[in-house]
């Protein structure tokens, strides 16, 4: 056995075969049962020809075949690519040939897009389609590829630097796929709250001994927090829980219906729709010890209401990225409109200067958030970026993430934002993050995104797109008092683009090229 998640999660199948692993609605899986659905897709995969490092393609919701298809390429050492089931026809043009898929499994929803995009590009040769029969001519039908295939293993050995690759679309350009070997993914993403296996047998041990636990991943699995989580989950021998697509009121019902014990969202895109559900509806939430948001932070009005609602439930936001992995978690009292201050949960997360120098704590320098260790390969097909981003210093290998933050006194980090979307004004910077939080404070804000628009005397203005609570948007002058409040005069937005809704990823990011634009149409207007 190897630090591989195929060989781990047939270890652990091996060890609680007789436990769930998987519920999606009406569905439910063993860890023998969901071993046997992936073995009979990877036998499949590989009677079309799909072999060792060539890449496999998934634009699906969530749901049994998403899960067996991430297992099942990995298991004949192939890799799974994450697609956003948003895209339209050109981003999956692209994204189909910068990822070299040559398989893709996709719902029949989606046939469409696939119908005029994949016969543009050929080396994508075989077609999975999921929940239905397929109208593209040489498409098979999911249920058609596993009826037949056996549900043993009988697979070639793997190893711990065989490639996992996670296409993340961030907030401005074209997704980028984030490599990773194996056993270093397993590391970046470990639960902290347990120690790190030292062999791979630990890995299996920790499932086998853990206690009946059930866990659930909100965002959707072609997000990367929730491939992470839902792996987490496996590791410690739980029960993932899915929706098939995010809808607060389903989400609450399946929380309530399979009594879960731990909840991973990702910021407030989603955790206030369910707020308003919660408060609207009556739920049992007895079960839900945690209340976790990763990849996006929840403003500190968010998170008092979700914890108003959820008195006995503990809220946590973790710090992290598809590059980096998880390496940090919020300090009591913070929030984005008071700042932002994390623990890491690492020794090698840090802050590196413009000299790439570890800042010295209570030095008040600001750098970019780092990480060493753990950390990514890189970025596929793109040796440039990969470069940039991951520099060798001493001949120590880092990861810059891109965040900018300071190192406090007592060790902690403070992050300020994304400095690709800092905002400069009149030589003054301003992190959007910032002022989205207060903004969202407003009662009559249900979303906010603040980017930056051209200006000639200050070089740029803070603009903020507004999605309003109500129908009828707030007076700019009372947006404008209430942020005068909490902010300088010079990170208070001067022009407001208000929406009827807020343009987002499926994973509840920020579309900061979107918000740009409609910014600007306003400005010019």
């Amino acid at each position: 056995m190897e630090f591989n998640h195929a060989d781990l999660f047939e270890g652990v199948a091996d060890a609680i075969g007789d436990r769930t692993a998987l519920v999606c609605g009406a569905e439910r899986l063993t860890y023998a049962e969901l071993d046997a659905h992936a073995n009979r897709l990877a036998h499949h995969l590989e009677s079309v020809g799909v072999g060792p490092g060539q890449h496999v393609a998934v634009q699906l919701y969530n749901g049994v075949e998403y899960a067996a298809a991430m297992l099942a390429a990995l298991k004949i050492r192939a890799v799974p690519i994450n697609v956003n089931y948003r895209y339209v026809e050109s981003e999956l043009l692209y994204l189909y040939r910068d990822s070299d898929s040559v398989a893709l499994l996709y719902d029949v929803e989606f046939e469409d897009r696939v119908r005029a995009t994949a016969p543009q590009v050929p080396e994508l040769r075989h077609l999975i389609a999921v929940g239905g029969e397929p109208g593209i001519p040489g498409a098979v039908s999911y249920s058609d590829a596993v009826r037949d295939s056996p549900a043993t293993r009988g697979f070639a050995a793997r190893s711990a630097d065989d490639l996992y690759v996670i296409y993340t679309g961030g907030t401005t350009g074209m997704p980028k796929g984030v490599m990773w070997s194996t056993e270093q993914l397993l590391f970046a993403f470990w639960n902290p709250t347990f120690p790190r296996p030292d062999k791979p047998a630990d890995v299996v041990g920790l499932a086998r001994d853990s206690g009946p636990m059930t866990m659930m991943p909100v965002a959707p699995l072609m997000h990367g927090a929730a491939q992470m989580a839902t792996f987490i989950a496996w590791w410690m021998g739980a029960t993932v829980v899915y929706t098939r697509k995010f809808e607060a009121a389903g989400v609450w019902r399946a929380i309530e219906r399979e009594k879960v014990n731990s909840l991973t969202v990702t910021g407030d895109a989603m955790a206030i729709p369910m707020a308003e559900e919660l408060a609207r509806a009556s739920y049992d939430t007895s079960s839900l010890l945690a209340y976790v948001s990763t990849g996006a932070i929840l403003t500190g009005t968010v998170r008092d209401r979700i914890q108003a609602l959820l008195p006995n439930t503990i809220i946590m936001d973790r710090f992290g990225s598809t590059e980096s992995g998880s390496t940090a978690e919020a300090v009591a009292g913070s929030a984005p409109e008071k700042g932002l201050r994390f623990a890491p949960d690492v020794a090698d997360v840090t802050v590196l200067d413009d000299a790439l120098r570890p800042v010295r704590p209570g030095s008040g320098v600001l750098g970019q958030v780092a990480r060493s260790g753990h950390i990514a390969r890189g970025y596929y097909n793109d040796p440039d970026k990969t470069a940039r981003t991951f520099p060798v210093v001493d001949g120590r290998r880092w990861l810059l993430t891109g965040d900018i933050a300071t190192v406090e006194a007592d060790g902690s980090i403070a992050v300020f934002g994304r400095g690709s979307q800092t905002i400069n004004t009149g030589g003054e910077k301003v992190y959007p993050e910032e002022v989205e939080a207060v903004l969202k404070g407003h009662p009559g804000v249900y979303d906010a995104v603040v980017t930056g628009v051209p200006d000639e005397r200050w070089g740029s203005r803070v603009a903020a797109v507004v999605q309003p609570a109500g129908g009828r948007p707030p007076l700019e002058a009372d947006l404008d008092a209430h942020c005068r409040k909490a902010l300088s005069g010079y990170k208070v937005p001067r022009v407001y683009a208000f929406v009827p809704e807020m343009k987002r990823s499926p994973a509840g990011k920020a579309d900061y090229r979107w918000a740009r634009e409609i910014a600007e149409g306003v400005a010019g207007a």
